[in-house]
């Protein structure tokens, strides 16, 4: 292991010395390059120089520890930093082996989310909105932005199901975990008896395709347009410029008819497409993976009951690792460190043992 932070190291140095040459300083493109595998870099090669100071102070306070002249006060004090060294070097060495765990290669990602209702009707639809909610609070949080790609509206104010795009460098490593079947239990707005329902929204979350690695063939694709409209049939739009996108290969549709503009819900459509099918291509890739090398946490499993939340108990619980918060509100708001943070934490343990199994 030390033996490849070393190169690391050897590679940082000679990066933040070559940023500082003129011709490098004047090609933008050529020193954004070199920052951003700095930055990747950085944090492996910063927690390798601390876990060297503390072996080091290991060795010194050993060294006074031996040394018959040294005087009774000094060895107390070698004897301390010692023992904190010890433990430093422990927590380190632990730290380094996650920070050089394989990284996901779709994290730095934009992500695309769609939310269809499932099981409890008009009750899954509702629910569909308040996810909608909880997300784009979220994603502003973070400073991302958020892009409705198409949203099919119900009368309530719910949605059957609306996709949406997440701008922002990392936006696929903290939403990813979010795919798989959503449970709601609580009194439905439409029930007048006060009987708790338990209803199920569907949550896929796609990272955005490169143009480079999801090339689709015109001749592949069949386009359709028509009027857009909300929900009841308000908002008709007298242009046709709602897009319809069927992929002949897979039978794949995507519909688009957010925006006014032809244009734009064709460029939206396609991301979406290519998104999926880069999924598709993922997920056969995983397939041929052993289960005993797949971390559970991060499947994303569209079929796997993930979460449950419970409004009469204002309580919200991940089945995938125990996590249970009686902070729903905070949740739903769009709070959703603690949860995320978790799951981060259960995927890296996961991994950690596998990488140490193989």
């Amino acid at each position: 292991m030390f033996e490849k932070i070393e190169i690391f190291n050897k590679r940082y140095e000679e990066l933040n010395k070559k940023i500082y040459q003129p011709d490098i300083a004047a090609n933008a493109d050529e020193f954004n390059k070199i920052m951003k595998e700095i930055r990747e870099l950085e944090p492996v090669v910063l927690k390798y120089r601390e876990y060297k100071q503390a072996q080091k102070t290991i060795e010194d306070s050993l060294e006074i520890l031996g040394d018959s002249s040294a005087d009774i006060e000094l060895k107390e004090l070698a004897q301390t930093e010692l023992d904190e060294s010890k433990k430093a070097v422990e927590t380190l060495s632990d730290e380094l082996k996650i920070l050089l765990l394989p990284k996901d290669p779709n994290d730095e990602r934009n992500v695309i989310i769609e939310i269809r209702g499932g099981a409890g009707g008009e009750e899954s639809a509702l629910f569909s909105a308040v996810l909608y909610r909880m997300y784009s609070m979220y994603a502003e949080s973070k400073g991302f932005k958020t892009e409705i790609i198409n949203a099919s509206e119900t009368e309530l104010g719910g949605y059957k199901e609306i996709s949406f795009m997440i701008n922002g460098e990392g936006a696929y490593s903290r939403f990813k975990y979010e795919s798989g079947v959503h449970r709601v239990q609580r009194v439905p707005e439409t029930e007048s008896q006060g009987r708790i329902h338990t209803s199920t929204t569907t949550v896929a979350v796609l990272p955005e395709a490169d143009e480079v690695e999801m090339e689709i063939n015109p001749k592949d694709l069949k386009i359709d347009t028509f009027r857009s409209s909300g929900a009841g049939g308000q908002h008709i739009n007298k242009t046709s410029s709602a897009i319809r996108i069927t992929h002949l290969p897979t039978g794949m549709v995507v519909e688009c008819q957010d925006e006014r503009s032809q244009y734009k819900n064709k460029d939206k459509a396609l991301k979406v497409l290519k998104s999926r099918l880069l999924q598709q291509k993922q997920e056969a890739q995983d397939s041929a993976i052993s289960a005993e090398r797949r971390s559970q946490v991060g499947s994303g499993d569209r079929s796997e009951r993930i979460r449950t939340y419970n409004y009469p108990q204002g309580r919200v619980t991940d089945h995938r690792i125990g996590l249970t918060l009686y902070k729903l509100e905070d949740i739903l708001s769009g709070n959703l460190d603690e949860v995320i943070d978790s799951l981060v934490a259960a995927d890296r343990a996961e991994k950690l043992k596998e990488s140490m199994e193989n």
